[in-house]
């Protein structure tokens, strides 16, 4: 991945994270207002999702970055990537969970049946996103176990040579 690539994605990944705290700080509060009418089970069940929400972000950005640094130290064939890996699973799997729970508050109330099922849609599109992953995981585990094979084949043959 060249330098310009890597750039690039830790600029967004910047830009992302500096929005995300802007939402926890400002659109956060200013929703837990906007909802004063409603019940308080329902303010809270909201509120935390949004929170929860936006830091599963939060933790898949602080992932890529580390891998971002791997690679661009060079490192990023090692067991100890699988750590970071996992992590963006995790968090990818938790928004699918969190955006579902949101559309299961939105469905007994006057939000459009569309849009309960456009959430679930996207519930679902990230679930298949981390599924995507696990299946990146498994390439990775591959390339780390052909790179070791490599080493070794090459240690074999210099003492031959």
């Amino acid at each position: 991945m060249g330098k310009a690539t890597i750039l690039t994605l830790r600029i967004i990944i910047v830009l992302a994270v500096l929005g995300s705290l802007l939402v926890q700080t400002v659109i956060v509060p200013l929703l837990w207002y906007d909802l004063e009418g409603e019940a308080l089970w329902g303010r809270i069940a909201f509120v935390t999702i949004a929170v929860l929400g936006v830091a599963t972000m939060q933790v898949f950005a602080i992932c890529v970055w580390q891998l971002l640094t791997r690679v661009s130290h060079g490192s990023v064939f090692s067991v100890s990537t699988f750590r970071y890996v996992d992590v963006i699973i995790g968090s990818i799997a938790t928004a699918a969970v969190l955006t579902f729970a949101l559309a299961v508050l939105l469905a007994p109330g006057d939000v459009a049946p569309g849009v309960v099922g456009l959430i679930c849609g996207a519930a679902l599109v990230l679930g298949g996103m981390a599924l995507l992953v696990v299946v990146m995981k498994a390439l990775l585990r591959q390339a780390i176990e052909r790179d070791n094979e490599a080493r070794t084949l090459r240690s074999e043959l210099d003492e031959v040579i």
